[in-house]
């Protein structure tokens, strides 16, 4: 013990804590300003607490060596198992199930949870409440140190407790393997049948299968799935806060986007192309006159190791999908808004404005990707940016407080204002088109309607108030019909070529006001709502929606047991339950609260809904119908888990209880058993055992607990949860998972995780909009993935259908559902 107690005293050398005590500049007699002396203060209490810390997991490593030298020697004497004699049960860091190295048995209580005892101003649990809480997308600076330096981003508390993995301290046996990833350590305990990994320094220990104790192997490779992910179907449209982004093909297809996929959608034979080829938001879109070339333009983003990647604009072949061209690497700044491609000359050139302070205009020669002009627009937002459809160096640009026609001579932009004159300026010119002879038609925040006169800056004809506040989208169709749409009013108008009024029609509410008007087959027109529709129809009504989405943060994601049905929800208070073969919603309805989490019952009969106030609710699954309403808490409830036998339904709260319910009457009826108590920080993940008497939860601080819910008792025994077979494997932290996490991993950068119903394939949902695709089972550090993109935001769950033959995910801030063929 004394060799012990002095290796550590090596370890930790605290002469520069005590010089640093013994200095008085920090002193009332010192000559330091106030502001120096307190800073100094709070300096010198940090490097206590780091001492005081570490000491703490000397003691705590002390008594484990302690526990486990008793437990062989009396193993030895009577040949058996036996429980190891606890020692100092007060010591706020004693081992326990979840993230010590040894637990001895114990027939009833629990043991102090480590987290409830240390005082850490950076715990991830705290960070991981902020960013779940608040529902925020990440930020990799603030949130990850560089993991090529494993050094500098490994916590002192991290190294200290990794020495003191549940190795022996035998000099002559090897030691056990470690690998080191950034803020993740992994090592391996042969003897207890243990892997331990450290998140933010918080040791996690996860027990694995008697059968595999003398069979595992830490450093073995694991292999590739046999099966990958093909992207199937795209659900939702960016209208909230895009403009002029639909489009119909000659080839009958639809062309819009969602998060970072360009989705080429043919409504008659229902059938989805996409093009990927961006890696994060697309934010406009450009038909080229061949009606077959498509520029893109996309927003700045983060790759997962923290390197920024560029704006650009992508051009590329709408038949082969092919990408042509990349415009504006390193030009742009912040994001593509506005593209156009020229009309008069066979469409050779394009122009772009980006969300830069100036909101720089520039004209490039696409095909040889050279940019022939720049000028700073305006240092207000602009809205829409074309060509004039007969003069090449013509092009106009609108926004917030401007009207600017532009033109293009000898490798510059000049600007001439339009002239509002007696009209009153409003305060957004928000759409702009061009009439059969060459006129400028803009339409603005007043509802007003103006037409400028070719080759001038000046209002030729004015439309006072032809809508009910502002004109979001005018479209010119081929006859010479123009076509406006109303975003207070949702009205849809259409004008003749002295622009009377033909037509009135209103869009119903539940759509939303109009974003973009699209010329159709015959007399049908596109539309586009802010609410995130596309609509069908034509100028005298009957619209159809052919895509719809979410308008908030999406996170509920439930699958049923036995249809090709699935269920989301969101913070926009809608639930949709989609079939999956069809594509289109079975039924959709709006709720009071913002919608956070859903659980089918195994019989499929009724769902369950979490929101983020602590009230939660079951519908029944066919008509859509209100079975029971209940609150547990004041806080969002994150999961919502039916046991397989479908007799309880544990509910996962973010006031760190689970909360069990008894299950009768196939859903329809509800009784407390209790809430199960003992996590130190919100819970996030909870799976059920095959028999349904058993249940594993994770929360934000790391811990892996196990409970009897039908008491509502923690159970701490390793040997008595080691063994148990898990119906579902939702869980983030656990033996047959841990190889998912990404080097340098915070903890936090993975938020869904499901296995397949074979239990051959896991896949993951990360902080950086990609899709893992995993070999089950996952207990191999650094295991290799499939990886595939779509999202632009974080994939805020994933989960299989209950064949396995399709796999969902839903992405947060993008609001996209993707669909997913397993082949």
């Amino acid at each position: 013990m004394e060799d012990v107690v002095s290796s550590y005293s090596s370890l930790y050398d605290t002469s520069s804590l005590l010089q640093f005590c013994n200095d008085d500049s920090a002193s009332a007699a010192s000559s330091m300003e106030v502001t120096d002396r307190i800073a100094s203060l709070e300096q010198r209490v940090q490097m206590q607490e780091d001492e005081l810390q570490l000491l703490k997991s000397a003691l705590a490593d002390v008594v484990r060596r302690l526990n486990i030298s008793e437990e062989q020697q009396a193993m030895q004497n009577r040949k058996g198992p036996t429980k190891a004699r606890p020692l100092m049960p007060t010591l706020p860091l004693r081992p326990v199930v979840n993230n010590g190295t040894v637990l001895p048995k114990k027939t009833s209580g629990s043991l102090p949870s480590p987290s409830g005892a240390r005082k850490d101003t950076s715990s991830p649990a705290n960070k991981s409440t902020v960013k779940r809480a608040g529902s925020t997308e990440r930020v990799g600076p603030m949130r990850r140190e560089s993991p090529g330096d494993p050094k500098s981003s490994r916590t002192r508390t991290g190294s200290t407790s990794s020495n003191s993995s549940g190795k022996k301290t035998s000099e002559s046996k090897p030691k056990d393997p470690v690998f080191s990833a950034g803020k993740r350590r992994v090592t391996h305990c042969k003897e207890e049948g243990y892997v331990k990994m450290f998140l933010r320094g918080r040791p996690v220990t996860m027990y694995m299968p008697k059968d595999q104790v003398e069979s595992y192997n830490l450093e073995a490779k694991a292999d590739l799935p046999a099966k990958k992910l093909k992207l199937d179907w795209v659900y939702g449209y960016r209208g909230r806060d895009c403009r002029s982004n639909l489009y119909l093909l000659p080839t009958g297809e639809t062309v819009y986007f969602i998060a970072s996929v360009v989705v080429l959608y043919n409504v008659e034979e229902q059938l989805q192309r996409h093009y990927t080829g961006h890696n994060d938001d697309v934010k406009c879109l450009a038909v080229h006159p061949d009606k077959i070339t498509i520029a893109t333009g996309q927003v700045a983003g983060t790759s997962p190791d923290g390197k920024q990647l560029c704006p650009h604009v992508r051009v590329w072949d709408s038949v082969s999908l092919n990408t042509l061209h990349v415009l504006g690497m390193g030009f742009f700044d912040r994001a593509v808004t506005c593209i156009a491609f020229s009309k008069s000359n066979g469409g050779s050139n394009l122009c772009a404005v980006d969300d830069s302070n100036d909101h720089v205009l520039s004209v490039w020669d696409w095909q040889k990707e050279e940019r022939l002009a720049e000028v700073k627009c305006s240092n207000e937002a602009v809205f829409a940016a074309d060509f004039h459809p007969t003069d090449t160096n013509i092009i106009v640009t609108c926004g917030k407080s401007h009207l600017y026609f532009w033109t293009l001579e000898s490798g510059s932009l000049v600007k001439k204002q339009g002239l509002f004159e007696k009209q009153e300026k409003p305060k957004f010119v928000l759409c702009v088109t061009f009439s059969e002879n060459g006129d400028t038609i803009t339409g603005d925040s007043s509802g007003n309607i103006l037409v400028w006169g070719k080759g001038t800056n000046r209002i030729s004809c004015a439309i006072q108030g032809a809508h009910e506040g502002g004109i979001f989208a005018l479209c010119m169709l081929r006859n010479g019909t123009l076509v406006s749409g109303g975003g207070k009013d949702r009205k849809l108008v259409s004008w003749d070529g002295n622009y009377q009024k033909i037509q009135e029609v209103e869009i119903p509410e539940p759509y939303g006001p109009v974003r973009t008007v699209a010329e159709s087959k015959g007399e049908c027109v596109l539309i586009g709502t802010t609410r995130n529709y596309v609509l069908q129809g034509t100028l005298y009504g009957e619209f159809n929606p052919i895509t719809q989405g979410h308008t908030d943060e999406l996170w509920g994601l439930a699958v049923h047991p036995s249809k090709p049905q699935f269920l989301t929800c969101g913070h926009d208070k809608h639930i949709t339950l989609w079939d999956s073969s069809s594509h289109h919603p079975v039924w959709s309805k709006t709720i009071e609260d913002a919608a956070q989490s859903a659980g089918f019952h195994s019989s499929g009969a009724v769902v369950a809904i979490g929101t983020q106030t602590g009230r939660w609710l079951v519908l029944d699954t066919e008509t859509k119908d209100l079975v029971t309403v209940h609150t547990d808490g004041s806080e969002q409830l994150s999961v919502m888990r039916y046991s397989p036998d479908g007799h309880f339904l544990a509910i996962g709260s973010h006031d760190n209880y689970i909360y069990i319910y008894g299950v009768s009457d196939n859903g329809r009826k509800y009784s407390r058993v209790g809430k199960c108590s003992g996590h130190s920080s919100f819970i996030t993940h909870l799976d059920w055992s095959v028999d349904s008497q058993y249940l594993m939860s994770n929360s934000g601080d790391y811990e892996i607990l196990y409970w009897i819910p039908s008491a509502c008792k923690q159970v701490v025994s390793v040997e008595a949860t080691r063994d148990i077979e898990w119906a579902s494997c939702t869980c983030t932290l656990g033996f047959q998972v841990f190889g998912l996490w990404p080097e340098g991993s915070d903890g936090t950068d993975i938020n869904g995780v499901c296995r397949s119903h074979e239990k051959k394939l896991l896949v993951t949902g990360d902080d950086f909009g990609k899709v893992h695709l995993f070999s089950y089972p996952c207990s191999q550090f650094r295991a290799p993935s499939h990886i595939y993109g779509g999202h632009s935001s974080h994939v805020t769950n994933v989960n299989f259908l209950h064949d396995d033959s399709y796999l969902i995910s839903t992405g947060g801030k993008d609001m996209s559902i993707m669909q997913w063929r397993v082949v």
